[in-house]
């Protein structure tokens, strides 16, 4: 089992920058898709952007695509998003996700999932 830890998260003016990072631990973590999520109070999770295993296939939600980039450290057991041009609708809670099967856009496509990182853009 893969345990996932945020780290990054802050509070930004819109058209800055942030990078997130979402260190695993517990498993063989190139065996895993990963893929980021944002969630906003009274809603779901959304879809931000998702990586497959050696990092070759990238997919972003169409809100984030030229703004955000998803990327892996395999040696480093480390995913990251990179988040450039941010926008107060960008605020939220990012969560890391874990993926043994297939890299997927949805949450329930996930088996595992970090706590989360506080992402607040101001305008």
């Amino acid at each position: 089992q893969v345990q996932l830890v945020e780290s990054g998260g802050g509070l930004v003016q819109a058209g800055g920058s942030l990078r997130l990072s979402c260190a695993a631990s517990g498993g063989t973590f190139s065996n895993y898709r990963m893929g980021w999520f944002r969630q906003t109070p009274g809603k779901e999770r959304a879809f931000v952007a998702a990586i497959s295993r050696s990092g070759g296939s990238t997919y972003y939600a169409d809100s984030v695509k030229d703004r955000f980039t998803i990327s892996r450290d395999n040696a480093k057991n480390t995913v990251y998003l990179q988040m450039n041009s941010l926008k107060p609708e960008d605020s939220g809670v990012y969560s890391c996700a874990a993926s043994i099967w297939r890299t997927s856009q949805v949450a329930t496509g996930y088996d595992y999932w970090g706590k989360g990182t506080q992402v607040t853009v101001s305008s």
